[in-house]
């Protein structure tokens, strides 16, 4: 700021150093600019503002601006004062100076380096982060930073949701996580390409299409038809979950991603296909499967769901025995023709079925005599119906006498036991049907929790049943079609659903029959199709496997080769896989990828090798999937068969979907050269064990004998508030749209950005569910300001440094050192834990440290010196060169997590940082991760011992000042001069060196922003301070600490506020402290002069 000299009105002519001069009449106020031509300039009043020439009169007031130096100069007969220009100029304020009410009230303020951006504590969200995402996409930053690196290729591979609506509060969770880490890994050098996919087959995206249409037009829906449709309706999905997705902030290929739908995917399937069929792992065969009559197609154990609270109609029942074998025990052979096994099932509509009852052959089983309690035949307790004759005698698993006894309601009389083997071979009679069945050996399912221990089997129905029926040679009866109905195999009850009518029927027909003991309701878990909500059955059907157990063991070596996040999921996946079956790999459905086979007309047998399915792979890849529909056999076989075309006709079965999005590591890692097989991490929800985790497993192993990832990341399910889960019918639903944008009542539901829900995933452990509602957002919302205040402050006070104004650090005092320290340490631990995906951690530390730790002191301590220490100063330059390293450091490390925050404060950023490769850094995102120096490091561990000394004795001095605030003895602290006793001699050494050895930034005085402080020699010295205010502390770093407080010494210095014994010591300035003195004096002696004159 140019200094204003009052001085004689000046008579005669104008001195020639003195240009661009103009008068005023009354008082003849003359305003010169050495040189420097006056620009238009806005003066702001309270309310209003307005556009003035360089000169203008407001009331008694003048002001003008210069290119470089704004001044406001305040006229009245006796004075004239000149005051900085840059905050609000207030008109009455302005008038009561030139009337002289408030003389050289702001004599000094222009020479107070006070605080300036543009860096608004309003973040604006929801306009400035498209604002930021378009001038990333315009500037193309990812593709320039992933091309500028040198480092080794990162692939995060993308599991691809269904695009089949919109996106949830799981999609938000799930795709940021994944952005977290890309943006980590691009500011460490890695190149990172992320390809986000979608999953577009399937019934989810079928079931949509049809829900969209009237019954009549489905009647008219080819399977061409209705792939067009599917195909429309995915791909509009796509669209706009992307748009979602890129509001997020998220950043990947949104121009090329994978979809499991296009050509090139589809034909790297069939590819993957047929190197398993090629390998023997693939077969077809009848075998019982999961199959959804609501969905009329077969499932996989990844689409199935077990909600709560289903209810089963199971029955006990009695088989009568017509055959004992020579190797069962002769107690038996007397109780014939009265003798029966007692079996316990939750389907009875699998009776039908039934072709063994099997017992576990180390059991030890009873036969029991049926007493009556009552003289009736027929006894109700409850819901319980039971039927006896009163000399029947049934066998039981001794065990389960005494329960079965209680919950039938009459006595069983024990009268032998015999081990489950010694039952083997014996026969009964099917209770519906006129033929018999054999007692089978089962294995280990068959236990005495519950039911009767022998347990009805039904081969068609079942995966233990199957086993067992394979090792016996049974039928596979499985007379269910696929709508859930039974088949005219069962007579009276064709027609019939199994799950209703059809139920009951069969417990009907038991009854009749003088078979049912009892029926029940039975509450438990029972699989559900995930996509219709409706219950599923088992049923036996000609489909096409993947052998599991031919590579069970190569699996599950691969498996612990792999990182597993959190460690305790390598033990899930690992359960999975050991209990798994075959894999049911062939859907009954139009919409997916076609199972390439051909069978003989006559004779049933299927057509598969490599030339079939090449051609078919090559067809495909040309035209896509349609062609199967669409192409003629001829066409769709290969040049040597098409003589032979009339002898075959072409399978309609199609793919699991969890094969589609199981091949995707062939279909995109192995084929997009930007990204390296296996890929780096698989990152998804929990249930993803049992889905893409696991059908990627299966399938890269068995084609390339290695997991198609190095590590897997697994987080939970988005719970509301309360800990319970989203459902519209609780209103709990969490859109992460309005969470951005606002709802349409913005006070209600107002939109907080992109970085506040990122802000959010960051801070919860993912390991567990997660939980998020309004008061969560609004907390959320409330760091996130704060954190912005952090950054407004850095950039407010660094709006005149620049790089070349840096103090090397051997010259910073030790609070400076200190502070790097503290800083150093901050950045590594943060690093560390994004290197271990420990993202809450890095919220806490940030929490703590920006907002906290650097406010409460070393922003608190650093204003004195960045605003009244002197413009050019070491002292404020050292400062500086302490805050623009915390606002690197600080603004990189949240970076990955609030990505437009820190594009925001970079953009605002008064100085250029360049790289270590000498190129300018113009986005954050191009800066790399903060590079710690060494020398912050190098802090003695007694040093550091001290600060946090300090810092502690700080605390304990804040609560005495605080004391004598209330008491009224000061306003600001200030005011306040401060007596400090300890018992530990080291420490009081260690003052009085820091007293008068040290840097003035490292005096006590400063740190407790206080006038002064005095270090009393000894507690005997206490007594004499004359102290109003005392407090007492003690702690191992301090010792015994003794406090006092007392009003400050000397006068108060009109620039800085600090009293001093020095104020008024000085003749041409005697309202300033020495320290003040100093700094005016050095601007007095720098600036050139501009004469006013009234």
């Amino acid at each position: 700021m140019e200094r204003a000299i009052i001085g004689r009105p000046i008579r005669g002519s104008i001195p020639s150093s003195l240009t661009g001069t103009s008068l005023r009449g009354g008082n003849r106020l003359l305003v010169a600019s050495s040189g420097l031509a006056l620009s238009s300039m806005r003066v702001f009043l309270k309310h209003s503002s307005a556009s003035i020439p360089s000169l203008k009169r407001i009331g008694n007031a003048f002001i003008c601006r210069k290119k470089q130096y704004p001044f406001l100069v305040l006229i009245s007969d006796k004075s004239c004062s000149t005051l900085s220009f840059g905050e609000k100029v207030s008109f009455m304020a302005a008038h009561k100076t030139s009337q002289g009410k408030t003389e050289d009230e702001n004599e000094y303020k222009h020479t107070v380096d006070l605080p300036q951006t543009s860096f608004t504590l309003r973040a604006n969200s929801t306009t400035r982060e498209p604002e930021i995402q378009k001038l990333w996409d315009e500037k193309q930053i990812l593709n320039r930073v992933a091309n500028k690196n040198k480092g080794d290729i990162f692939t995060l591979h993308d599991g691809p949701p269904y695009a089949n609506g919109d996106l949830h509060i799981g999609h938000a969770l799930n795709k940021i996580l994944k952005d977290f880490i890309n943006r980590y890994k691009l500011l460490e050098g890695y190149k990172v390409h992320y390809i986000p996919g979608w999953d577009c087959h399937g019934l989810p995206i079928e079931l949509k299409v049809l829900q969209s249409i009237d019954q009549e037009a489905r009647k008219e829906l080819t399977p061409l038809k209705l792939r067009k449709k599917a195909a429309q309706f995915a791909k509009k999905t796509v669209n706009a979950q992307r748009k979602s997705f890129r509001r997020y902030g998220i950043w990947g290929e949104w121009d090329n991603p994978y979809l499991t739908l296009t050509p090139e995917y589809e034909a790297a399937q069939i590819e993957v296909f047929g190197q398993m069929f090629f390998l023997g792992h693939i077969y077809r065969g009848r075998k019982p499967v999961h199959w959804s009559p609501s969905s009329c197609t077969a499932l996989a154990e990844a689409e199935l769901e077990y909600p709560e609270g289903h209810i089963s109609r199971s029955v006990y029942a009695v088989f009568k025995v017509v055959n004992v074998a020579d190797t069962a025990p002769d107690v038996l052979k007397g109780f014939l023709p009265s003798l029966g096994l007692a079996i316990w099932t939750t389907t009875p509509w699998t009776i039908p079925g039934n072709a063994a009852v099997a017992v576990n052959g180390q059991l030890l089983y009873a036969v029991v005599k049926v007493r009556a309690k009552s003289s009736i035949d027929t006894l109700t307790t409850g819901a319980k119906k039971l039927v006896f004759e009163s000399s029947q005698h049934i066998i039981v698993a001794a065990d389960l006498v005494s329960t079965l006894q209680l919950k039938w309601g009459v006595e069983l009389e024990v009268l032998g036991t015999f081990r489950g083997s010694e039952l083997e071979n014996c026969r009964y009679t099917h209770p519906l049907e006129n033929r018999e069945c054999p007692v089978v050996l089962g294995g280990d399912y068959i236990t005495t929790e519950s039911g009767t221990g022998l347990v009805h089997t039904a081969p068609g129905h079942g995966q233990e049943d199957f086993l067992t029926g394979m090792k016996y040679r049974l039928p596979v009866l499985s007379p269910v079609d696929d709508n859930g109905k039974f088949t005219e195999e069962t007579g009276q009850f064709a027609g019939l659903d199994v799950l209703g009518d059809g139920n009951v029927a069969i417990v009907k027909s038991l009854d009749e029959h003088s078979s049912l003991i009892m029926e029940e309701a039975y509450k438990h878990k029972y699989p559900y199709d995930w996509r219709t909500k409706k219950p599923t059955i088992f049923r036996a059907t000609e489909q096409w496997f993947a052998s599991v157990g031919g590579f069970r063991q190569a699996v599950l070596d691969a498996i612990k080769n792999v990182k597993w996040v959190p460690s305790q999921t390598e033990n899930r996946i690992t359960s999975m896989i050991v209990s798994r079956s075959d894999w049911c790999i062939s859907r009954q459905r139009a919409w997916g990828v076609p199972i390439p086979v051909f069978y003989h007309v006559k004779s049933g047998k299927p057509l598969m090798n490599k030339e079939t399915i090449a051609h078919i792979k090559s067809v495909i890849a040309k035209n896509g999937s349609d062609a199967w529909w669409h192409m003629s056999i001829e066409e769709l076989l290969p040049e040597s068969y098409r003589s032979e075309a009339g002898n075959y006709k072409k399978g309609m079965d199609t793919m699991d979907v969890w094969f589609d999005s199981g091949s995707s590591w062939a279909a995109v890692v192995e084929k997009r050269e930007e990204l390296a097989y296996p890929a780096d991490l698989y990152l998804e929800g929990s249930d993803q064990h049992r889905g893409w985790f696991q059908s990627s497993l299966l399938t890269s192993i068995a084609t390339r004998g290695q997991a198609p990832y190095k590590s897997v990341l697994t987080h939970g399910f988005v719970l509301d508030e309360r800990g319970l889960k989203m459902s519209k019918s609780l209103g709990n639903v969490i859109d992460p749209q309005i969470v951005i944008e606002g709802g349409k009542n913005q006070k209600e539901a107002p939109g907080y950005g992109a970085d506040v829900l990122r802000l959010w995933v960051s801070s919860v452990d993912y390991s567990g569910d997660a939980m998020i509602g309004p008061q969560i957002l609004k907390q959320m919302s409330d760091i996130y300001r704060k954190l912005r205040g952090t950054l407004r402050y850095l950039l407010s006070n660094l709006h005149d440094w620049k790089p070349e104004n840096s103090i090397i650090y051997k010259d910073l005092p030790m609070i400076d050192k200190y502070a790097l320290y503290q800083l150093a340490n901050v950045i590594s631990n943060i690093k560390q834990s994004y290197g271990s995906y420990q993202f809450y951690k890095i919220f806490q530390t940030i929490q703590r440290f920006a907002i906290v730790d650097l406010s409460n002191f070393y922003f608190d301590v650093a204003k004195d010196r960045l605003y009244v220490g002197g413009k050019n100063s070491q002292t404020r330059r050292g400062c500086q060169t302490v805050l623009a390293a915390h606002l690197l450091c600080i603004v990189r490390a949240i970076a990955p997590i609030l990505p437009h925050m820190a594009e925001d404060a970079w953009q605002h950023m008064p100085f250029t940082h360049f790289r270590e490769d000498g190129s300018a850094a113009e986005f954050v995102f191009e800066a790399q991760w903060p590079r710690i120096d060494d020398e912050w490091l190098k802090l003695t561990k007694q040093d550091v011992k001290y600060w946090e000394n300090v810092l502690e004795i700080r605390t304990e001095v804040n609560k005495v000042l605080e004391m004598a605030r209330g008491g009224k003895l000061i306003g600001a602290s200030l005011d306040a001069k401060v007596y400090l006793c300890s018992s530990d001699v080291n420490l009081l050494r260690r003052f009085h060196e820091m007293s008068t050895l040290g840097d003035d930034a490292d005096k006590l005085h400063r740190i407790f922003i206080t006038s002064q402080v005095e270090v009393l020699p000894s507690m005997e010295h206490t007594s004499s301070t004359g102290a109003a205010y005392t407090g007492t502390y003690s702690s191992p770093g301090a010792g015994e600490l003794w406090i006092g407080v007392s009003r400050a010494d000397g006068a108060k210095c009109k620039r800085c506020w600090i009293y001093s014994q020095a104020v008024g010591s000085f003749v041409d300035h005697p309202t300033l402290c020495e320290r003040c003195y100093k700094v005016i004096s050095n601007l007095e002696s720098a600036s050139p002069k501009i004469v006013m004159a009234a």
